[in-house]
């Protein structure tokens, strides 16, 4: 954040959660970015996520004990894929944060968090079913949305919607 800059009490109070953060994981997480919509950070070694998540819901200081969202995201010209939760210290402190999780386009995987919230295991499965994007020890990994055997993930920016469906025509 540049010198001089003025920040609301919501987002010292955010800046001061990822201090801990990043005492703790230091290189594994990127700097802070203090948008005052949301502030978050990026998970720099996703093979980490699980343990931020647990060290983020646990610490004493921190208690993310709510992911209000998770939702995928398509980086088309960078060649991957990835996610964004909202966390909140709801009832406790009140801070929150996003955090950005990136994996490969092709054959990356993120670790599963529905361990650590519950909440993460719908939200995993939909940016699954709508990105492709794999999560790792997730215990029930299958689409949410689509069928089965529907092909391809509908909010990739390079998606191409198959012409028909058992024999009904797509989109209908």
């Amino acid at each position: 954040m540049a010198e001089g800059t003025v920040i609301s009490q919501s987002v010292e109070e955010s800046a001061a959660a990822y201090a801990i953060i990043r005492e703790q994981f230091g290189s594994a997480v990127s700097e802070f970015d203090g948008n005052a919509t949301m502030p978050f950070f990026e998970v720099l070694d996703a093979s980490l996520w699980q343990d931020i998540a647990l060290f983020m819901r646990d610490h004493a200081k921190l208690k993310f004990n709510y992911m209000a969202c998770l939702s995928g995201v398509d980086y088309f010209p960078e060649e991957k894929l990835g996610i964004v939760c909202n966390l909140e210290s709801l009832g406790v402190f009140g801070h929150r944060l996003a955090v950005k999780v990136s994996c490969p386009r092709s054959g990356g995987a993120i670790p599963t968090v529905s361990c650590v919230w519950h909440t993460a295991n719908w939200h995993e499965r939909e940016a699954y079913d709508m990105f492709g994007i794999n999560f790792t020890g997730h215990p029930d990994f299958r689409r949410i949305l689509c069928p089965d055997d529907w092909e391809g993930f509908p909010l990739r920016k390079d998606y191409k919607v198959q012409e028909s469906y058992h024999g009904i025509k797509v989109p209908y």
